[in-house]
């Protein structure tokens, strides 16, 4: 069995907890029976203790096989990771959605991508990140009740996304103790008028106005305070072509979306002002998890 899920970018400014898209950097899952459990891990966090066990996908994937099959069968896992963790570009959602898919795979189970994504949400409770992994595309998702409820649209071929990489990271918990717990008005209409105006902008392929849409008042400069050298990744992304640069997620990746003719040149003068970072131009994602029995 073969698994293959997307990194994703949460937020894009002003859609907090509620817009994402996916980039082609997949994390891909080898699965093959055995007699007894076996795990290598590869790539991203192949150096981490606890990443090598893969804790997570395996207690996800235990939990829904059992489910599903009332069996507790033995398998090998081969991670290959090229999702960089714990850095605002979906890795943790990654690991649910695969597991799920992996799950589902593994007994031989009929299931369409909504249930994956509904099941995801009992261990993700936010849509951001989990909706692009499952769909692929750019979306907007809520959650009512206990389901998500999304509209996907493809991106097309001519984008690229720029991500800049920090070399630490930002903890999602800690950087959601520093958003306050009550909103000024004026805050909230400012971020919502323009989450509004993204999802417009997106779906009609109006990207030259996406400068204005991605402002946010909201969590992004207030989370990029923790890391101050990202005001300035962010002023020149926008001063070398960027159509929109926003903190991915709760950071401390940064994402940036260009037109293809404009990505190498942004990813060049990005990589040389930020030398300590990484920056990936990575084509945009449309398919979400994939699987092959």
């Amino acid at each position: 069995m073969f698994i293959s899920v997307p990194a994703t970018s949460a937020n894009l400014g002003p859609g907090f907890d509620t817009l994402g898209l996916a980039v082609d950097l997949r994390n891909e899952i080898i699965i093959t029976p055995s007699k007894f459990l076996s795990i290598s891990t590869h790539g991203e966090g192949s150096d981490n203790p606890k990443i090598k066990k893969n804790t997570l996908f395996l207690s996800i994937f235990t939990e829904n096989y059992k489910r599903l099959t009332e069996r507790e069968d033995n398998f090998r896992f081969e991670f290959h990771n090229r999702i960089p963790i714990s850095r605002g570009l979906g890795s943790s959602s990654a690991v649910i959605v695969a597991a799920l898919s992996a799950a589902y795979t593994a007994a031989d189970k009929k299931y369409n991508k909504r249930e994956i994504l509904n099941q995801a949400l009992r261990y993700e409770h936010h849509p951001d990140n989990i909706t692009p992994a499952v769909m692929g595309g750019f979306n907007v998702a809520c959650v009512e009740g206990d389901k998500v409820y999304s509209k996907k649209r493809r991106m097309p071929e001519y984008l690229r996304a720029v991500v800049v990489v920090p070399d630490r990271t930002i903890s999602t918990a800690k950087s959601r103790t520093i958003l306050p717990k009550v909103y000024k008005k004026e805050e909230t209409v400012y971020s919502l008028s323009r989450s509004s105006y993204m999802t417009a902008l997106f779906m009609s392929e109006s990207w030259d106005l996406l400068r204005i849409a991605s402002k946010d008042k909201l969590h992004q400069s207030r989370r990029m305070k923790m890391m101050p050298e990202l005001f300035d990744v962010q002023k020149v992304a926008l001063k070398y072509g960027a159509l929109m640069s926003t903190l991915s997620g709760s950071g401390s990746t940064f994402f940036n979306l260009a037109y293809d003719k404009d990505a190498d040149k942004l990813a060049d003068e990005l990589q040389k002002s930020f030398p300590q970072f990484r920056v990936f131009t990575l084509a945009l994602d449309n398919n979400g998890v994939m699987t092959q029995s």
